[in-house]
């Protein structure tokens, strides 16, 4: 890595020029930079906004999933098997449902030798358990903080390696040369008011984008509040989106931001509504339901069903999604989880229990007590957490709403997760690899895979050294320049109002429940508010917030294109998304806003979307099959020691 200063627009500016970029410091960044010099490749920098900050270090649940090939008791399973699986979540790549599948079990005992507490038995099998979309017993945990641990592991090795960090620098656009990725322009977060020192250019021949998702687009989120992402600046580059309307959406606590899936609720709580105040308490559920008997058995199942799924809104565990938003959202009220007391109160009827919940509860010795005792029998940690962050489940209840959690979207990659702008590579979140539906605790998976095939394509194929300072300079002025002059005053008015009107309106057009007119309207005001950034002063405190905003309206730009342009053509709906469809089907007791039509199964097309200066264009395509490849090993083998194996997909 070289550094030297120079003079741009006026201004003094820090020029990093090095090999390979990666911009991102959660589990996936962290592991494409060690990745990278176990490969030899080691002239990599990481730049971050904050080594504390991001999804995969703040992130989790009653006991967050990794996913990975069987490794387990008597249960057939193959890596053809588990890409399968994948695949089958409809919308997805072949190729990225094999990689994953394939490598899976090599990504995972790496972490468990890196230090990662994933629970093992007295002979060393990796036990499992089976969560969403799952035919198997593929899931294991290290706990509520998997992706914590495993942040924390890569970091250790990462810093052992001695690469170095940028930390405290925002991304904020992607520079191109000839139509590739060539570095960044960054702003120094720890002195935005300091003219001398506020920015970083980054010159580069590969940049691994590892940002990831577009969290900051959505108000009503369980994502970490010091997680942005910046897919936005990807697709300004010229990176094309892919699947921009699959999300995932669940319930979740509100203070902290945490999922309250699985045994928070197997351990069947109460769901409490009340006024703004905490007043005038009443169990809302039973009113739907009747008889306690079928609201707890929706209530278990909810656990193993998490994210909110249009398929299981008339008859399935989802309804649960839709009466929490209509007591949020449209009456006004809170709603919050009660351990103290069982559902329709009184002791706990088992018999009452469909087979599953009783058989579940009875083997993990839990049949028995309040919602407070089965949750300590079951999982004290998912208890331990909470208390953690200053609340007692065992005395107080815990306020819940139906959020964005993540988006199984993202830019378009290759096998090598190579985005559509050579160079630039995306890793974890930030790429679309997963589809429509995923299993629970893939994500973790794909960011671990992605990472290595980058960084493995990377050191094999990307050698060529990057651009001089001075001719990097020469392309790339104007690009920067564009925002090296943005204006800024001592006297400028607040964005904060502007940024929170954003994300709310993003929550109400695209979130779970969508409607023609409404994402229609949100576009239009985004793409208004992205034309007039720039275009007044902004506060110094608040530049790196600006960027924020002009990230997140880009991304909205292109995501609520995707959602619309899905709907008129003839979109139905899927996944975490219920779009509205006067002709569609209505379920028992809602509202005319919740009527819609499910899409046929299948999932065999892939929409792409695209910024350009004459606006977001769609285009839908058929998604890669499986890849039917070589397996008669000497063939393998020789390919292998001629090449690597590491082929342009």
């Amino acid at each position: 890595m070289k550094e030297e200063m120079v003079r741009l627009a006026g201004q003094t500016v820090q020029v990093v020029t090095v090999q390979t970029a990666v911009v991102g410091s959660g589990a996936a960044g962290l592991n494409a930079a060690s990745r990278l010099f176990a490969f030899g490749q080691r002239d990599v920098v990481l730049v971050t906004e904050g080594m504390g900050c991001g999804t995969s270090r703040n992130t989790g649940s009653d006991k967050q999933t990794y996913y990975k090939l069987t490794l387990a008791g008597e249960e057939a399973d193959s890596v053809q098997a588990m890409a399968e699986t994948l695949f089958s979540g409809g919308c997805m790549d072949g190729e990225h449902a094999l990689a994953e599948a394939a490598s899976s079990a090599r990504c995972f005992l790496r972490l468990v030798e890196l230090g990662v507490p994933f629970p093992d038995g007295p002979y060393g099998e990796y036990v499992g358990y089976r969560t969403d979309h799952d035919p198997r017993r593929r899931a294991t945990s290290a706990g509520p903080l998997t992706s914590k641990l495993m942040t924390e592991a890569l970091e250790r090795e990462v810093r052992e390696l001695g690469v170095p960090i940028l930390d405290g620098y925002q991304a904020v656009r992607i520079l191109t040369v000839d139509g590739e990725a060539a570095g960044l322009l960054c702003l120094n977060c720890k002195s935005p008011q300091s003219a001398k020192s506020r920015w970083l250019l980054v010159n580069c021949r590969s940049l691994i984008w590892a940002t990831g998702g577009p969290a900051g687009i959505y108000w009503d989120s369980v994502y970490p509040a010091g997680h942005w992402g910046s897919t936005g600046a990807a697709l300004e580059a010229g990176a094309a989106g892919q699947n921009l309307t699959e999300w995932q959406f669940g319930l979740a606590s509100v203070s902290p931001r945490w999922n309250v899936s699985g045994t928070y609720m197997q351990a069947l709580p109460r769901f409490l509504s009340t006024a703004p105040d905490g007043s005038d308490p009443k169990e809302f559920l039973l009113d739907y339901f009747g008889d306690p008997a079928s609201m707890c058995n929706h209530i278990f199942r909810k656990g193993y069903e998490w994210p909110f799924d249009a398929a299981k809104v008339c008859s399935g565990s989802s309804i649960l999604d839709v009466l929490v938003f209509l007591e949020t959202k449209g009456k006004g009220r809170r709603v919050v989880l009660d351990f103290l007391e069982n559902p329709g109160g009184g002791e706990l009827d088992a018999a009452a229990l469909e087979p599953q919940a009783r058989e579940y509860l009875t083997a993990a010795g839990a049949c028995f007590g309040r919602p407070i005792d089965r949750l300590l029998k079951m999982n004290r940690p998912a208890v331990d957490f909470y208390r953690s962050r200053g609340v007692d489940l065992t005395k107080e209840p815990l306020e819940i709403a139906l959020c964005a959690q993540h988006n199984n979207g993202g830019l378009k990659v290759n096998g090598w997760w190579e985005t559509t702008l050579p160079g630039l590579f995306a890793v974890g979140e930030a790429a679309g690899t997963h589809g429509v539906t995923r299993p629970g605790g893939s994500a973790l998976n794909a960011g671990q895979v992605g990472s290595l095939r980058a960084a493995r394509y990377i050191a094999a194929k990307r050698t060529q050294p990057p651009l001089s300072a001075a001719a990097f300079l020469s392309a790339v002025s104007s690009q920067a320049e564009a925002l090296l002059t943005t204006p800024v005053a001592q006297t400028a008015e607040s964005i904060q109002g502007k940024v929170a009107g954003a994300q709310r309106r993003m929550s109400e057009a695209g979130g779970p429940f969508r409607r023609e007119a409404g994402l229609a309207a949100a576009l239009k005001e985004a793409q208004a508010e992205l034309a007039q950034w720039g275009r007044s002063p902004v506060l110094p405190q608040e530049l790196s917030l600006s960027f924020r905003y002009r990230d997140l309206l880009l991304s909205q730009q292109a995501y609520l294109f995707a959602m619309l342009s899905y709907l008129r053509n003839d979109g139905k709906s899927r996944g975490s998304a219920l779009y509205h469809d006067p002709l569609g089907t209505l379920p028992n007791g809602l509202s005319e806003e919740f009527r819609h039509s499910l899409a046929e199964k299948g999932g065999e097309t892939i929409q792409e979307v695209r910024l350009t200066k004459d606006g977001p264009f769609a285009l839908v395509r058929p998604r890669h099959p499986i890849p039917q490849r070589e397996d008669f090993f000497e063939n393998v083998w020789r390919s292998f020691r001629e090449t690597g194996n590491v082929d342009a997909l």
